[in-house]
């Protein structure tokens, strides 16, 4: 068993970038919640949701690179189109974790199959260090991301998902700066969420 630790403090869901190894010798970059152990020694775990290539990937290669990036572009690049390349750590990652994906439970929810998974620590490095920020901007497009990616799920509200989304768009515009701009055009573009209400 690994006794490699993860290179950054977890809390509640962290999102993250995972970076799984395709059948086509790529690493497909996808976004990843990490849910924290509860208590002191519990593992930390994700959930995949439908037949995603992180899920299909853990499935053939029992797991991946998990990084962590402060750029909103390289987040949304992950979380909202098919992002796939020849190495698995990202330029802009901070940290990043090896990780073994064992599937624990799954089921299915509104329609939508469910796999949960616990991620086992096998080697990992800080590549660097820096003061934290909050800014709402970065903030309103990685909350953006998952507006995005719940709009075609039964199981949501439609029309909640665009106010959000509006708002988010406004914190953007006011808050962020030009990468968190730019990173939020790219994700308005890719999912074209302004249309839901146009068309």
């Amino acid at each position: 068993m690994s006794t490699e630790r993860w290179p950054v403090e977890l809390r509640g869901v962290t999102e993250s970038v995972v970076a799984t190894l395709g059948p086509n010798d790529l690493w497909n970059l996808a976004a990843l919640g990490l849910h924290a152990p509860e208590s002191e020694g519990e593992p930390v775990t994700a959930t995949t949701w439908g037949n995603t290539r992180t899920r299909r990937n853990f499935h053939r290669q029992g797991g991946g690179v998990v990084q962590f990036t402060q750029d909103p572009r390289e987040f949304v690049a992950a979380a909202a189109t098919i992002h796939e390349r020849g190495e698995p750590v990202l330029d802009g990652a901070d940290a990043w974790v090896e990780v073994e994906a064992k599937q624990v439970d799954a089921g299915e929810d509104g329609g939508t199959r469910w796999e949960r998974w616990e991620l086992t620590p096998v080697e990992s490095r800080v590549v660097r260090e820096s003061v934290t920020t909050i800014n709402r901007g970065f903030a309103a497009v990685i909350d953006a991301t998952v507006a995005v990616s719940r709009l075609d799920v039964p199981a949501f509200d439609t029309e909640e998902l665009l106010d959000r989304l509006e708002y988010f768009a406004e914190t953007v515009e006011k808050c962020g700066g030009p990468r968190e701009v730019a990173a939020f055009e790219t994700l308005s573009e890719v999912s074209g969420w302004r249309e839901y209400r146009d068309g």
